[in-house]
């Protein structure tokens, strides 16, 4: 099991008396079958776990790629009202105004990037992730574009990859202001995204995930590969997971 735990006064926001501690769940590790390239940390969408999601990538023709499926916390939900299930952070209503859990998100994106901190050197390293995983791993896109989490603490990965299913970015509508600095922008247009959405979502429709790639677009990062199949709704399909595959290797070399 790899539980890990972070504060509020660990996260940063140091005025708060209440600490609020997240304990992640289980990681599923899938090794690469040949020499060793690149490490994906790939997350689930709610009430998810990272099993499920190890077992269809184990089976993917990417050898070189090392996956890493965190399990979310358990915590209530708003959107369900209140009914506690595993998920990277708390949602409303989906708009692009939030996020509203900016501690939620900061400390499920902190514990991502510790995942990819232990590996090795000459290894790429990009985030994944299918619906609220998607839109964790959007947020840590954003985060490696400011250099800095929504509390202002520093952002330490050198993200090359960054693949959203069926999601969302939360606070889209802010991240043009927030890619303001040289540095910013040159890390922002050094990403490669890509975004796949069913146009028959009926859980995050598809408005949602086109619009979250226009926003990346307009905020800078200028490689944003958006892809859209007729029919899906929410869940994944042979035709999309092809397109991952070719898009990583050709991003990644792997």
């Amino acid at each position: 099991m790899s539980r890990m735990s972070y504060s509020s006064a660990s996260m940063g926001s140091g005025s708060r008396t209440a600490r609020r501690t997240v304990e992640f769940g289980r990681t599923y590790v899938v090794r690469p079958k040949a020499k060793h390239q690149a490490t994906i940390v790939w997350l689930h969408g709610l009430g998810d776990n990272g099993s499920s999601w190890s077992q269809l990538l184990d089976n993917l023709p990417l050898p070189n790629i090392k996956w890493i499926c965190p399990t979310a916390p358990t915590r209530p939900v708003t959107v369900l009202g209140g009914f506690p299930c595993a998920a990277w952070f708390d949602e409303g209503e989906l708009s692009e105004d939030g996020p509203n859990d900016v501690e939620g998100l900061d400390a499920s994106v902190a514990h991502i990037a510790n995942l990819l901190s232990t590996e090795p050197s000459d290894v790429k390293l990009g985030i994944g992730g299918f619906s609220m995983g998607a839109a964790c791993a959007l947020y840590s896109a954003a985060c490696f574009a400011q250099g800095k989490y929504g509390n202002g603490n520093p952002y330490p990965i050198n993200l090359k990859a960054v693949v959203g299913l069926s999601g969302w970015l939360p606070g889209a509508r802010n991240l043009r202001n927030k890619i303001g600095s040289n540095d910013a922008a040159r890390r922002a247009a050094s990403l490669p995204i890509l975004l796949c959405h069913g146009q028959c979502d009926e859980v995050v429709p598809y408005k949602h995930g086109e619009r979250s790639s226009q926003m990346l677009s307009s905020a800078g990062f200028r490689y944003v590969t958006f892809k859209s199949y007729d029919g899906l709704g929410h869940y994944t399909v042979p035709q999309e997971m092809e397109e991952v595959c070719q898009w990583l290797h050709t991003r990644l070399g792997a």
